[in-house]
């Protein structure tokens, strides 16, 4: 290893390729381990404690674990870049894993029903994050300045993927956090740091994908729309038809567009999505299977819990009893 340089501790995860950036960038730079050292410090005096805590700017969180997990963690996960400074994560989506750590960003570009996995943290070092949520608005808009003669096609389409952790990416999210004590200059400076981020982002590997977040027209918007649709109507019956429609696809495009985008075809997700709502209500409420499971949109409780114990690995009421 070379001195004062990180390296990957492994190859990265073989989920989707890199894409050519617009035009050499400085965010090529390698990741040097003192600047994530800084970051890890920073994170861990804004997360004193294992959990996720939202910063004083909205929308960026500061997460510590201190164990790994052999259970998957269930839940959904909006479009945001996760920056790690230490330790190691996995997260499934349908039946593919990504892997990140402080060499490896993740970055999702839509609304999805995740599973996540703690790999590798301890108390003497716990995996320490930095959230930064993504604004398709704020992505568009800066996306038009890096390409001002329009955003070319993303070879790939995936809502999930991982990106090389720079010096530069790192360095402006420890600029952020550092922001974080300082309320007054944060209001100023944050959204000018923010945007940074987000240039590099645009203007790194993988830029292209990044700046579909932003592109209403762009094929991982269209299916962002149709998920918009089925988180607020999960009791109501899915037509695959009435969705192609709403996003102005054919049924067949949508199908395959779907799939490529959130690894699941639109049943696989609808049914993710309604067992996950109904796990979050039995648990935050007193409400018992058979009140979940029709409040999501299912018929029969036998079939709810039957699914249910397919997706989670256990029956509803031994997955209470333990998570509670």
């Amino acid at each position: 290893m070379k001195r004062g340089v990180f390296q990957p501790a492994g190859a990265p995860a073989a989920t989707s390729p890199d894409i050519a950036a617009p035009a050499p960038s400085a965010d090529t730079l390698e990741l040097r381990e003192p600047d994530v050292r800084r970051l890890a410090r920073l994170i861990s005096a804004q997360a004193p404690y294992d959990g996720r805590f939202e910063l004083a700017v909205p929308g960026m969180y500061a997460i510590r674990a201190s164990r790994t997990t052999t259970d998957l963690h269930h839940a959904m996960h909006q479009p945001a870049v996760c920056i790690v400074a230490q330790g190691a994560k996995t997260m499934v989506l349908g039946q593919e894993a990504y892997a990140y750590d402080p060499s490896r960003m993740l970055i999702v570009s839509v609304d999805l029903p995740v599973a996540a996995q703690i790999t590798r943290a301890s108390h003497a070092e716990p995996f320490l994050c930095f959230r930064l949520d993504l604004d398709p608005h704020k992505v568009a808009e800066l996306a038009l300045k890096v390409y001002p003669q329009g955003v070319p096609p993303a070879d790939e389409t995936r809502a999930v993927y991982i990106g090389r952790s720079s010096s530069s990416i790192v360095n402006a999210a420890t600029r952020l956090v550092e922001l974080m004590a300082q309320p007054d200059e944060a209001e100023l400076l944050a959204p000018l740091v923010v945007d940074e981020i987000l240039i590099r982002l645009i203007r790194s590997p993988v830029g292209r994908r990044v700046a579909q977040i932003g592109q209403a027209e762009s094929r991982v918007q269209k299916i962002g729309r149709a998920i918009e649709w089925l988180r607020a109507n999960l009791a109501q019956p899915m037509s695959v038809e009435a969705l192609a429609g709403l996003v102005h696809m054919s049924v067949s495009s949508f199908h395959q567009h779907f799939k490529s985008v959130t690894s699941m075809s639109p049943v696989q997700f609808q049914k993710a999505l309604r067992l996950q709502e109904a796990r979050r209500l039995m648990a935050a409420t007193p409400m018992d299977v058979g009140t979940a499971s029709q409040h999501v949109g299912y018929l029969s409780v036998s079939q709810f819990s039957r699914e249910y114990r397919r997706y989670f690995g256990c029956a509803p009421s031994k997955d209470m009893a333990r998570l509670r």
